[in-house]
């Protein structure tokens, strides 16, 4: 079955290309704006869920040869103090969020969904993250790098951030934007690895 990744992130797609996995990439747009009283925790399912579903609305769910087509969409998103932190719009904004998780702990969801003829599975995985506290110098160092730019929280583990990170608890992959084992798990539940 071909594997379609509904994402436009390069995080991802190096996370499932170095995992083993084969795939296309076909990114999709939806609205990713929060609902007004809904939960940290069901936000990045329902966004992952958009994504499946205008995959699968807008694209052939079969190749050339007629091979049917399964989608993996994901969302992650970064918690902190009950406030769902998204890409920073601003280094202002950015400037605040890493304020909020100095020397905190903070939350990383990421919703996977898996959807193929017949059949979705959906799962939600959870970080815990702490940060160590940091200074102003720290701060401005971080955000000249230019790094905290398009990353949920404003901040990559898997770059200079990682300093920052006293420990974790959970996936690290989660934190990167995709967590593999999670991604894995479905895929074979589902039966859609041979």
């Amino acid at each position: 079955m071909r594997l379609v990744l509904a994402s436009a992130s390069p995080r991802r797609a190096e996370l499932l290309r170095a995992a083993g996995f084969s795939f296309d990439i076909q990114p999709v747009d939806v609205d990713e704006t929060p609902h007004p009283s809904e939960a940290a925790a069901d936000y990045p399912l329902r966004v992952a869920r958009d994504k499946a579903g205008a995959w699968w609305r807008q694209r052939d769910q079969t190749s050339s040869t007629g091979e049917p087509a399964c989608v993996l969409a994901a969302d992650t998103v970064v918690v902190a103090d009950g406030r769902i932190l998204g890409k920073p719009a601003s280094r202002d904004q950015a400037r605040e969020m890493l304020a909020l998780l100095s020397g905190a702990t903070h939350l990383v969801h990421t919703g996977v969904v898996v959807r193929h003829p017949g059949q979705e599975v959906a799962e939600l995985a959870t970080t815990r993250v702490r940060f160590v506290d940091l200074s102003e110098s720290e701060i401005d160092w971080y955000l000249r790098s230019g790094e905290a730019e398009g990353k949920a929280g404003a901040y990559a583990i898997q770059g200079r951030a990682a300093r920052f990170v006293d420990w974790i608890e959970g996936s690290w992959s989660n934190v990167v934007g995709l967590p593999v084992a999670t991604v894995y798990r479905i895929l074979a539940r589902a039966g859609v690895l041979s």
